[in-house]
């Protein structure tokens, strides 16, 4: 009796304590099928992957997966979103509970209290060579988002995530990667459903490099929110708004170049653009007279051309707030353009091709598309059930639902007339980034990641007209928006409607960084508007600035921008056409070069434009430079772009002797000098022997 009294007292008085922790659970090791070393701390179950002593991701110290509980407000109908949480309530699962090794995967489990729930943090070898895949899931809540920290280390980096336009290494900055507008003018002081922020992009990405030669991309169709080390400076967190799992795609490298070519492998390569498309593309706009006379200035100026690109063949219409617009429809203007057709042979005749626009708006008050998309339930629907009619830049339209096979064959079938009918040899793929947020899709998508998705669908429905309409891929198209996975569709990209200002918000300065960055993101192929787009009246010393950008770009290309009618342009004054003439010339002596970089391009994802570290891995101080950049792999191009300058600051990569393009001087590497930069005279450079033959251009 007195055992049993004694049992039960003990019993009573432990359940009066407060439990005992658990004890803690002993970190290990262990290697996977592709070789890749996979470490489990003791005590916090932190996980760091090597690719033999090579670090690789690594989850950062103190954290632990996270999934967050909240209700969003959501902003913007203008293409650019705000959202603020409410009711956020973080849920961190900060017990470590156990690993194993279990079907050639590490399995690493976290505990989370109150509730109960688990996270499971898989490791296992990535279906591609060179790839490891970390995937993460929980239990105990139903997650609005989830998220992992990765390591900040001091040795690496954070370059990329998409088309950025401030800098390519993002290290102390927090921002979503969500497809939107860039936004007009992102000073911050207008309202941001105009203006935007730093990092609106209408071609974000959730993928990374580190320049120490690894790369990581969550796989998701969802926002992501990234904090590079800003909230936490030891801390890189990747936040997926989404109850599904967390997937991170890890790219070994072991360069920079090994891991860009192993992202394409991923995400897909685009066609090859063909060989007129290395030649210079001059906007014209006006009507069937106007291109005429364009033509005619330009045979009479001696100026190489290779394509004239018509945005207004659809017919004109003012924009909101002044600037031209065209008309959003698949279909010709045949009062502004007579006999389309007859215009477009008679350029072919005479060696030149035509190059159009297109976007996916479906505008209801114009007689095109958009009746017959509604008779076969092809528009994207309201959640009232009718045809989604949302504010748009020409105020109303609707998009086709591209989620649903008829509404795409409808479109390729319209976008392939304008090839077989009219004998149009491409276009401007335009917009994608305004798919309504709460729209009903054909499929039963949920609306958010479809959201991020138009633009890739939009792009293959415009690949797959033209790969039907010209199998031996004699066109171009060159698209503006895109997320991950659009890179095996469109063909080239140009970065936007930049600001027709020395903006460095989002001017001239804006566009080496984005194009950089495009690069990064598996893109080999860009193009900018010379002269800017957006604002202006552009000056001359702008355009002529921007010209000397243009011809050391893979596709040189004009546009007169929103306010043609006041903007400077390349025939405005005789100094103006001289200057255009001769950079015309300096980028069709390029073009033995570009189609080099195009080759190596198609075989190894590397893009026509640079990141320095691409080639110089090992030149620490090569990796923060963002205003300069390699083009192809013996260019070395540092344009000036702040009003006023005649000289600029230049770094020479290490490892290589550099030739003044204009004077032959010679600069050797590992050295930054002031280099003399008068309009005619960018600081180009050749990498290691002279270009005499560039000089000798006049």
């Amino acid at each position: 009796m007195r055992a049993c009294f004694a049992l039960c007292l003990l019993t009573f008085v432990a359940c009066d304590e407060p439990p005992m922790a658990p004890p803690p659970v002993d970190g290990g090791e262990a290697t996977l099928a592709n070789g890749v070393r996979v470490v489990v701390a003791d005590a916090t179950g932190a996980v760091s992957l090597f690719d033999g002593d090579r670090p690789l991701w690594a989850m950062a110290d103190g954290t632990y997966p996270t999934a967050r509980t909240f209700t969003e407000r959501v902003r913007g109908d203008l293409a650019i979103w705000t959202f603020t949480r409410l009711g956020e309530t973080p849920h961190v699962y900060d017990r470590f509970a156990a690993w194993r090794e279990e079907a050639g995967a590490v399995i690493v489990e976290y505990a989370l209290d109150e509730p109960e729930g688990v996270a499971t943090l898989r490791v296992s070898p990535g279906e591609r060579a060179g790839t490891t895949r970390v995937q993460l899931e929980v239990t105990g809540v139903e997650p609005t988002s989830l998220a992992l920290a990765a390591r900040c280390d001091p040795e690496g980096s954070f370059h990329g995530f998409g088309e950025q336009y401030g800098a390519t290494e993002q290290t102390g900055e927090a921002f979503d990667l969500m497809v939107t507008e860039q936004g007009i003018g992102r000073e911050g002081g207008a309202v941001r459903d105009v203006s935007g922020d730093a990092h609106t992009s209408y071609f974000p990405m959730p993928y990374y490099l580190d320049a120490r030669g690894f790369g990581v991309l969550a796989r998701t169709a969802y926002r992501t929110h990234v904090d590079v080390c800003a909230t936490d400076a030891a801390a890189m967190w990747t936040e997926v708004v989404s109850d599904e799992p967390l997937d991170l795609v890890v790219f070994h490298g072991p360069t920079p170049r090994d891991v860009i070519a192993q992202l394409g492998e991923e995400v897909g390569r685009p066609a090859p653009p063909p060989d007129w498309a290395w030649g210079l593309w001059v906007s014209s706009q006006g009507g069937r007279d106007a291109v005429l006379a364009d033509v005619a200035t330009l045979e009479a100026e001696a100026i190489p051309f290779a394509a004239i690109w018509s945005q207004d063949w659809t017919g004109v219409r003012m924009n909101i707030g002044g600037g031209f617009g065209v008309q959003y429809r698949w279909n010709a203007d045949l009062e502004h353009y007579p006999d389309l057709a007859g215009l477009i042979a008679d350029l072919h005749m005479r060696g030149y091709r035509f190059l159009a626009y297109a976007n996916p708006f479906v505008d209801p008050d114009l007689p095109d598309h958009y009746a017959a998309l509604a008779a076969i339930d092809g528009l994207v629907r309201s959640p009232d059930g009718g045809p989604y009619d949302f504010t748009a830049p020409n105020e109303i339209s609707s998009h086709p639902d591209l989620t649903s096979e008829a509404a795409r064959d409808y479109v390729r079938g319209e976008l392939r007339g304008m090839v077989d009918e009219l004998g149009i040899d491409g276009w401007m793929a335009d917009f994608g980034e305004w798919t309504p947020l709460d729209a009903v899709l054909s499929n039963g998508e949920d609306p958010r990641a479809f959201h991020n998705r138009f633009p890739v669908e939009w792009h293959r429905v415009n690949r797959e007209a033209m790969d039907a309409s010209r199998p031996d891929g004699d066109w171009a198209t060159f698209a503006r928006s895109g997320w991950t996975g659009v890179q095996r569709h469109s063909m080239i990209h140009w970065i936007g409607d930049q600001e027709a200002t020395w903006s460095p918000t989002d001017g001239l300065p804006t566009v080496v960084p984005a194009m950089i960055n495009l690069g990064l993101a598996g893109v080999p192929y860009v193009t900018h508007d010379i002269g800017g787009f957006s604002g202006g009246p552009s000056t001359k010393e702008l355009y002529l600035r921007w010209i000397e950008l243009g011809a050391f770009t893979p596709v040189m290309r004009t546009h007169e921008g929103n306010r043609r009618d006041v903007n400077h342009n390349w025939d405005t004054d005789a100094e103006t056409i001289a200057h255009f003439r001769r950079f015309a010339r300096v980028h069709d002596a390029l073009r033995d070069d570009l189609v080099r970089a195009s080759a190596e391009a198609q075989a190894s994802g590397a893009p026509l434009v640079r990141h320095l570290m691409l080639d110089f891995p090992d030149d620490r101080a090569a990796w923060s430079v963002h205003d300069e950049y390699l083009l192809g792999d013996s260019l070395l191009v540092a344009p000036v772009v702040h009003e006023g300058a005649t000289s600029r600051s230049v770094y020479f990569p290490e490892g290589a002797a550099w030739f003044h393009v204009w004077t032959g001087d010679r600069y050797e590497g590992g050295t930054t000098m002031d280099v003399a930069a008068p309009i005619g005279s960018p600081p180009v450079f050749h990498r290691d022997s002279d270009r005499a033959d560039l000089r000798g251009i006049e």
